[in-house]
Parts: structure tokens; C-alpha cells; sequence
């Protein structure tokens, strides 16, 4: 199913199957119905409300509904009820009961950008991933722009892994995402310890690499800025590095723009990306709720990935969750796991089913225990679009 929602007052949905594209549905779900819970949804997540510092929402964040089985098992069922209309529902279920697993590509509002659709409680005990495989849509300005060539899949070539890279000069906001943890988690990607927090990673480094790689997994700082074009990847670039955005405190970040053009604003000089692209950062995926939405999901995917794995909000670390949630014990950790399973689903055929497989086993658990490490806090923050 290609799954469209458009923001006015009020919030229209289109879909059609890709077996039938001629049959499309078309309705329009009241915006009173739906700006309560998406409030709600905002006010629950680690993304900096108008005005907050980044320590004060994940405070809020992390002693919020989405820490408590029961606070979040009535969050995802509101948003579920308001959501997802009954005859799309009613689709959905035709296919279940024909032993069908449908899948969902969907392609959100502005409005709806953050919403964690894989984690909504659609019945008890069931979320929308338990019966759906779900996917991001990219705008059909970016998946058919005719320029766009998207890089065949070799597995057998290496990847492009930037681990929590060292930003020349930075404070303590662009700091450590990986803390004490990174260097186990380098091993248990198959690297040495020297791959976690280097300093030789920067876009002259890196961009001939991808040409000829297979995978591009990236984690570390992403940030915003007044827009998507400018939302900004932060390697280990001097500010003697030529590109887009202005040096800030001793270092020049990596735009989209910057990817979609070329770092050398003399020369366009695109990038090339590989078939596969994960930015494991805040909000990386963030550019949906942009007006103009093409940010570093876009630029990956027009330069030539297949499948990019990225954030809807603000993602804690795991020192973050140890000091705020109360549920926290000193050896709580939850990123390592969510950064190999995106690399699980990454080396794979189909990267939408087995990161959807990590996350159905991850919502059971939650079910089941309700253990913080379980919460759809961190694992329906990952969504990948596939174009």
C-alpha cells in the first residue's frame, strides 16, 4: 500500500495498492480528531518543545508516558483510535485474514511526521508492526527525479562506518553519543576499537569511499537548521573544509545540500551514495516537517540509496536515559542494540522486514515485561524510506 496523509485544518488521507494503482481511496479525518493526540505525542517525546533546552525534554521526556507500560500502552492506543480510519483498517484486515502481510509505505504530513506509526496499539497486545512490515515513501520528487540513478546492492563490498567520529572543537552538545560503550560496540561490528571517536573521518575522507561501498552506517550529531537543506551531519572537518554551512566552533558541518551538490560550492560535484545509508543521529529523518522537505533522508536517497534508516526525534544516549529516567539502573543500555540491529537489516535482502522483525520482537518484550530497554522510546524512532 502507498499510503499518502496531507495536512490542512483537518487531515486528508490517499492510498492505493501497488497491484491496483487505478483503485485509490481518498478520506478526510477531522483535525480536532487528531491535533489532541498528537500533543500528546509531542509532549512525551525527547525532541526540544519551542523553547526548551535539550536537557529539560528529555528530562520531560524520560519520566514521561513513554517509560511506563501502561502511560504507553494508552498513548499508542489514542493515537491508533485517531489515526488510522476504519476503512483503511478494514483493508488491512482483508488481507490479514487471507494470510497476507501487507506492507505499508507510507508517506507522512507535516503534522504527522513523528508519529510512531509501527508502535501504534491497534488491538491488546498487537501494534501496527506486529501484522504490517511498515516503510517511509519518499516524495515523488525525490524517488523520481530523473537525474536520480540508485546504486546497485553489492554485498560483497565494504561498508563506510563512522563511529561516533571526534568534531574538532566542539562542547559538551556534540560530545560523545557513544560514551564508555563505544569501543564494545565496534567489536561487535567486526571492528577495532580504533574505529570508535577518530578524527580523520571528514567529507574529503569519506566521499570517495562511498563511491564503491556497500553500506554507509553513520552514527553520531545531527542538527537542524532554519531549513532541510541545511540539516547538518558533523564529521571531523576543520573549518578549513570547503562546503555550505559556516565553521562553528572549530569545525564546518556536512549539509544535504552539501551531499545533493557537492561540498565545493565552486563546482557541482554531487556525492554518491551507496545502496544502503543509516544516519543512527537526532532526528535525522526530522526534514518531513519542514515545509520544503528534502533534507538528509532526500539527499541520500537522490544520490543514490535504495534504503535510508533514519530518526524521527531527538534520540537519547545511553548516559542521557541513566540520568533522567527513573527506571534506569547504571548498566541500562539501549543504543548499542538498536545500532547492530539497524546493521542486521542493513547487510540483508530486505532491510524494511528485518529492522520491522527487530521492532515486532522489541514491542512483544515491552508487552510482556514492560522493561525501559524495551520501550518504543528508542525503537519506533527508526523508520526507513525506500525508494
Amino acid at each position: 500500500m502507498q499510503l499518502k496523509l496531507v495536512d490542512t485544518d483537518d487531515l486528508f488521507y490517499s492510498w492505493r495498492w501497488e497491484h491496483d494503482l487505478g483503485a485509490i481511496q481518498n478520506i478526510m479525518v477531522p483535525g480536532e480528531t487528531v491535533r489532541p493526540v498528537l500533543r500528546e505525542l509531542a509532549d512525551a517525546l525527547p525532541t526540544p518543545l519551542p523553547g526548551e533546552t535539550v536537557e529539560a525534554a528529555l528530562e520531560r521526556s524520560l519520566n514521561g508516558p513513554l517509560t511506563t507500560r501502561e502511560t504507553e500502552f494508552q498513548l499508542a492506543t489514542d493515537l491508533a483510535k485517531a489515526l488510522i480510519p476504519y476503512r483503511l483498517a478494514q483493508e488491512l484486515n482483508g488481507y490479514l485474514e487471507q494470510g497476507l502481510r501487507p506492507h505499508v509505505r507510507l508517506q507522512p504530513s507535516h503534522a504527522t511526521g513523528q508519529v510512531p506509526w509501527e508502535a501504534l496499539r491497534v488491538d491488546e497486545g498487537e501494534r501496527f508492526v506486529t501484522n504490517s512490515d511498515l516503510s517511509i515513501l519518499p516524495a515523488a520528487t525525490v524517488r523520481n527525479a530523473p537525474e536520480r540513478r540508485v546504486t546497485p546492492w553489492n554485498p560483497e563490498n565494504p561498508a563506510v562506518t563512522v563511529l561516533d567520529p571526534k568534531v574538532p572543537g566542539a562542547g559538551a552538545a556534540l560530545g560523545s553519543v557513544l560514551g564508555p560503550e563505544g569501543p564494545a560496540l565496534a567489536r561487535r561490528l567486526g571492528l577495532g576499537d580504533e574505529a570508535f571517536r577518530r578524527s580523520d573521518q571528514t567529507r574529503d575522507t569519506i566521499r570517495p569511499l562511498l563511491a564503491d561501498a556497500s553500506r554507509f552506517l553513520y552514527i553520531g550529531h545531527v542538527t537542524a537548521a532554519a531549513h532541510s537543506l541545511d540539516a547538518r551531519l558533523h564529521l571531523s572537518c576543520g573549518p578549513g573544509t570547503t562546503g555550505r554551512a559556516a565553521v562553528i566552533g572549530g569545525h564546518r558541518p556536512l549539509t544535504a545540500a552539501d551531499i545533493v551538490l557537492g561540498h565545493r560550492p565552486d563546482a557541482l560535484l554531487p556525492w554518491r551514495m551507496p545502496n544502503r545509508v543509516a544516519f543512527i543521529a537526532c532526528e535525522s529523518g526530522g526534514e518531513v516537517r519542514y515545509a520544503e522537505p528534502v533534507g538528509l533522508v532526500a539527499a541520500a536517497l537522490h544520490t543514490g540509496a535504495q534504503y535510508v534508516t533514519a530518526t524521527r526525534w531527538t534520540l537519547p544516549t545511553d548516559a542521557g536515559i541513566r540520568r533522567f529516567a527513573p527506571r534506569a539502573t547504571p548498566d541500562t543500555t539501549v543504543i548499542p542494540d538498536a545500532v547492530l540491529a539497524i546493521d542486521d537489516a542493513h547487510r540483508s535482502p530486505d532491510p524494511i522486514a528485518v529492522l520491522n522483525d527487530w521492532q515486532r520482537a522489541r514491542a512483544a518484550h515491552w508487552e510482556a515485561h514492560g522493561r525501559l530497554e524495551d520501550s518504543p522510546l528508542v525503537w519506533s524512532a527508526f523508520a526507513t524510506a525506500h525508494g
